[in-house]
């Protein structure tokens, strides 16, 4: 099982720049070196890192960062690296509960509330399979190789992962396991996806029984190359990243913990294909839901994370940073403590100037910061990053992806102004845009030209797993009823589907958004009184200020600016930042 940040911790070697685990549930004293002179310390718990100072060396870019390297212990699954004081926040929670899960009995003495740690798998593992050679240790328990007596997998080797009944010693621990074991189960088929056989226990461990991927991992592979990799292999290896991703985001699954030590390559040949492994981290995550436990390793960790708010963007930051290693061998984020690396994550831009990366293509450098946009509205989504001009000429298929349904339920839910300034908007699409729009379009399977929720629905329980009814995916629909009484066309389709926010972090913004204003004046602008545009946007008086200089005296309709924070939206918390400045 992965680790959350509850549940381990990473050091860092200040010397060499390389990883080793911290066991925090063993109580082990910290092995971390001590804070370097002129470090602030922390003494207080943030979920935001913004109130640490940076650390020497890292300022507007992140400080170059050597190859990644192999750890000092060979963590199979290495913790993740929390910074100390969310690590001290979580060390006095556990200690909180661990008080309140004991009851006083009439002599004063306390008894554990027993935890039922039984999980309805089978208990005949041992007459199943044979136990071999360890190749590798965790922190709740080991993974080894094993051959199956009998059955379809009969001589067959396959690797079983152990987790002791002995480290479950919380109801949240047990949850986890039945989690990881009902994520592996309910996603497995896709092809690169780590395959699941079976499940087991008895009184001391559970079981899990999956595919034997004797390849080595990704990492290996990047050390093996020097640490870069050709951008015509690097395309191959952020494919198949993209290709699992998009199938469990489409099933309603954030991995949370996706870094090249979790991608396994099936056997040693140099063309396998790779297999994701470790759901120890991920949970299953609504469409319009915000998780928000701080989990993940530090250099791949996504800033919406740190802030408490994420849902599947938080993987297309991390794939964002292996594409950065793959293309240069180098991390984008790096600093010399954990809090340090946060703080790089949070603020710092990634260093795209420096070599190797002048002789890197401008597709190549534009599909990195397209993933490693800050604002986690504005990253590019596995189907779409498929579609980017670094990936177009490979022979893939486009997945089916979800924000298509949140964008369309928020389109058959606007108001006829926000639909009249989305229609313009799609109107000015770029070839590059509208390639992706006509892939999802042909999802639905458009009849006479339309879609209709039938359609959408049609589509989702084609690829429906059982992950999917788990995740609630399928709630969605519910909230597109409006489209039970209508059809759309491609050009409407094509409206709804789209995100401002995206098409904001492109280079050609400015000119997609003048001709869109363009469309707008001809056929969707009106007068509009500043009360109204609050009433449209959902915001209070405080805003009327802002709004004004939304709209042209002359005729009282909205003016270019106007048209483009319309688009963006306006939050109360944004209108009254800007007043205060």
């Amino acid at each position: 099982m992965g680790h959350c940040c509850s549940k381990g911790a990473v050091k860092e070697d200040v010397n060499t720049g390389s990883i080793a685990g911290v066991n925090y549930q063993n109580e082990r004293p910290s092995r971390k070196p001590p804070t370097p002179a002129g470090d602030t310390p922390v003494h207080s718990f943030t979920g935001s890192p913004w109130q640490i100072p940076f650390p020497e060396g890292v300022g507007a870019t992140p400080s170059p960062a050597g190859t990644p390297r192999r750890s000092m212990l060979k963590w199979p699954f290495p913790p993740p690296s929390p910074a100390k004081p969310i690590m001290s926040a979580i060390r006095k929670r556990r200690e909180i509960k661990k008080e309140k899960s004991k009851i006083p009995e009439e002599e004063g003495k306390e008894t554990e509330i027993s935890l039922d740690k039984t999980f309805g798998y089978s208990r005949n593992f041992r007459s199943r399979y044979e136990l071999g050679k360890e190749v590798g240790r965790g922190h709740f328990g080991h993974t080894c190789v094993a051959k199956c007596k009998k059955g379809a997998l009969k001589n067959q080797s396959v690797a079983v992962k152990i987790i002791s009944k002995s480290k479950m010693t919380t109801a949240i621990s047990i949850e986890d396991v039945r989690r990881e074991v009902m994520l592996l189960k309910g996603l497995c088929g896709h092809q690169h996806m780590v395959h699941f056989y079976d499940a087991f226990e008895d009184d001391q461990n559970v079981y899990i029984v999956m595919e034997l991927c004797e390849g080595g991992e990704l990492l290996d592979r990047i050390l093996s190359k020097g640490g870069r990799y050709t951008e015509t292999d690097a395309k191959s290896i952020v494919m198949q990243i993209l290709s699992v991703a998009s199938f469990i985001h489409l099933q309603g699954v954030v991995h949370r913990d996706l870094k090249p030590e979790n991608f396994l390559f099936s056997t040693k040949d140099e063309a396998s294909p790779m297999k994701v492994i470790d759901f120890g981290l991920s949970d299953f995550v609504r469409p319009d839901q915000r998780l928000n436990d701080i989990v993940g390793s530090a250099y791949y960790v996504a800033p919406e994370v740190l802030h408490r708010s994420y849902n599947v963007e938080a993987d297309m930051w991390s794939i964002g940073v292996i594409t950065y290693i793959l293309l240069c061998g180098s991390r984008p984020f790096f600093a010399r403590t954990e809090s340090g690396i946060f703080r790089s994550v949070v603020r710092a831009d990634p260093n795209l100037n420096c070599s190797p990366w002048p002789s890197v293509s401008p597709e190549a450098k534009d599909f990195v910061k397209r993933l490693l946009n800050k604002d986690h509205r504005k990253r590019m989504t596995a189907s779409q990053a498929l579609t980017h001009p670094w990936l177009r000429d490979e022979n893939h298929d486009v997945p089916l992806d979800i924000l298509v349904y949140k964008l369309v339920k928020s389109y058959v839910r606007a108001t006829p102004l926000r639909r009249a300034a989305l229609k313009a908007l799609s109107k000015a699409l770029t070839e590059d845009e509208l390639i992706y729009l006509s892939a999802q379009f042909n999802h639905l399977e458009p009849k006479d030209g339309c879609v209709s929720l039938d359609n959408f629905k049609t589509a989702l329980v084609k690829h429906s797993t059982a992950a999917m009814k788990e995740s609630r995916v399928l709630d969605i629909l519910e909230k597109m009823k409006p489209l039970s009484y209508t059809q759309m066309t491609f050009e409407e389709f094509s409206a709804a589907a789209i995100s401002p926010h995206q098409l904001e972090a492109l280079q050609g913004w400015e000119a997609i958004a003048n001709t869109a204003f363009q469309y707008f004046e001809l056929e969707g602008n009106r007068t509009i009184s500043i009360e109204a545009l609050a009433q449209e946007m959902n915001v209070g008086e405080s805003t009327h200020s802002t709004l004004k200089d939304w709209i042209r005296s002359s005729d009282g309709k909205l003016n270019f600016l106007g048209y483009t924070k319309f688009l963006h939206g306006l939050s109360i918390r944004s209108s009254n930042t800007r007043q205060q400045q």
